[in-house]
């Protein structure tokens, strides 16, 4: 265990049943440490430090969380080449992918040291009093988002960094003014305890209190279930599987206070590609796509796993193409031998299911190499689709189904049989767009973003964008995992009723300096 200040972490003398060891996923073979498995102890020790430091750390001014902040950007910084060749051994991520993800980390991190720093995303409003309105007197009252306590992480398994330890779960968390515990991800661990240590160092010096952070280690599911459990625990984020996550809301709707756990819990994405771009450009937007599938052996919650096109030459154009561009795409390392095999059973099961036909597998493959992934393609009728749920089911992995429309108000049903996505895509000419608003607001009604001629994967991180979606793709759309709205998901609103100015947060009296409330008063308003 990493607990604020103090490292508890690895290569100690354990038992074999007290420690595990982390696996190369390209080769099967372990790596460099060994992890001390959290205990009870353990988890009860986090949770009081993390207690007492939120009476502490919640009251730390902004300028101060900003520079906590941007010194654990600095130290994962200064990790570099270690921490990155840590994590291409551990999840068999190429170096410039994780070189990438690094540089998200640490600008996520000083993107919410800014935004604490200016401090308007409390949103303090002053409501002043008037003693003279009839028939009551109106009184004083002021309000602002306050941080909720201790939250508890689960690191991601597809982004060792930027979805893990010091990802955007633990960055806004930090940001709100909320302690984090984070439960390790098993499969990269090591890449956690880089990271972790990094997080301590940052925190020791800027004079962060105790427990303001702590990292378990576990390689199964007893440890995240006592987390979640636990009565300190005020909230909890979560970026993984529909059945972990709904487990986790399970947990924490029976617990005698009941908290928000925030889950991004996986999504088909699909992506609707109108007839005048594929008679235009159908070979264009394959090539474009076989790419986006295929990207991170398709290991990305926004992976365009749903294509809806009506029956035309052009899709036939783009099929063919698509399936040409599948076929000698090179496999790809998975993340887990889990992962591997769970991706291979259900792109088979699929395949062999009633009205699919496979259209294309990667030839490619690395023999050499473990859990390689073999990207796929397949077609299916719409109808078919429709009556069977189990074509839109997440298969996480390098795969996409193609869904055979007979006409534009068929696909419109196949849009309005779907459940809450991360993402929707329109593939269209611009002229296109105006005689198809029936598809684009279908596509805004279950999305938390609507993508024009793009791909899906990738997410920009900023202050508009919205990361999130209707379940089951998360299980809270009102939010967001990504950008500076993230901070809301650690926060709760309070109002202060006929204080004195001086006893106030400072976000709240009128003779703060920093001028970041909005006052209403005669119909004024100040930002």
């Amino acid at each position: 265990m990493i607990n604020g200040n103090n490292i508890i972490a690895c290569d100690y003398a354990l038992a074999d049943n007290e420690s595990f060891k982390a696996f190369d996923p390209s080769t099967g073979a372990h790596l460099e440490g060994a992890f001390q498995k959290a205990n009870t102890l353990m988890v009860n020790n986090a949770l009081n430090a993390a207690t007492a430091a939120f009476k502490v750390y919640k009251h730390v001014a902004p300028a101060d969380k900003a520079k906590f902040l941007r010194a654990i950007a600095s130290e994962i910084a200064a990790l570099g080449e270690i921490l990155v060749n840590r994590a291409v051994a551990e999840s068999g991520l190429p170096v410039a992918r994780l070189t990438g993800e690094l540089g998200r980390t640490t600008g996520q991190l000083h993107m919410f040291a800014n935004l604490v720093e200016e401090g308007s995303w409390v949103d303090a409003v002053i409501d002043t009093a008037n003693p003279e309105r009839t028939p009551l007197p109106k009184p004083d009252i002021r309000r602002m988002y306050s941080p909720i306590g201790p939250v508890v992480v689960f690191g991601a398994s597809n982004f060792p960094l930027a979805f893990s330890v010091a990802g955007g779960d633990t960055a806004s968390a930090l940001a709100s003014g909320c302690p984090v515990i984070v439960k390790v991800h098993p499969a990269h661990p090591g890449t956690s305890a880089l990271v972790g240590q990094a997080i301590s160092k940052a925190a020791k010096e800027t004079g962060m209190p105790d427990g303001v952070f702590s990292l378990l280690f576990d390689d199964g599911y007893g440890i995240g279930a006592e987390l979640v459990k636990h009565e300190q625990t005020k909230a909890v984020a979560f970026t993984g599987s529909y059945h972990g996550g709904m487990a986790l809301l399970k947990m924490a709707q029976e617990r005698k206070s009941v908290i928000p756990v925030f889950t991004e819990m996986g999504s088909i994405n699909p992506v609707v590609l109108l007839p005048a771009i594929l008679d235009s450009q159908a070979e264009s937007v394959a090539a474009k796509y076989a790419s986006s599938i295929t990207l991170g052996a398709g290991q990305f919650c926004t992976n365009p796993g749903l294509i809806l096109a009506v029956k035309s030459t052009g899709l036939d154009r783009f099929l063919s193409a698509l399936g040409y561009a599948i076929e000698i795409t090179p496999s790809a390392t998975m993340l887990t031998t889990g992962i591997w095999k769970n991706y291979a059973s259900l792109s088979d099961k699929i395949i062999a299911e009633p009205g699919i036909k496979l259209i294309a597998k990667s030839t490619a493959v690395n023999t050499e190499k473990a859990n390689q992934s073999v990207a796929a393609i397949a077609t299916v009728g719409a109808s078919d689709f429709i009556a069977n749920k189990k074509y839109s089911e997440e298969i996480f992995g390098p795969w996409s189904l193609v869904v055979v429309c007979d006409n534009i108000a068929q696909l419109q049903q196949v849009i309005e049989s779907l459940d809450g996505q991360l993402t929707t895509t329109v593939m269209a000419e611009k002229d296109e767009l105006s005689k198809h608003t029936g598809i684009l607001n279908a596509l805004a009604d279950i999305s938390g973003r609507v993508i024009l001629n793009n791909v899906p994967t990738g997410v920009e991180v900023c202050a508009a964008m919205q990361h999130g979606g209707p379940f089951p793709a998360t299980s809270d759309s009102r939010f967001t995992s990504v950008g500076t709205g993230a901070i809301y998901r650690f926060v709760r609103p309070i109002a202060w009723q006929d204080w004195d100015d001086s006893l106030l947060p400072l976000e709240l009296q009128a003779a703060n300096p920093l001028k970041i409330w909005r006052q209403i008063d005669n119909n004024l308003t100040k930002d």
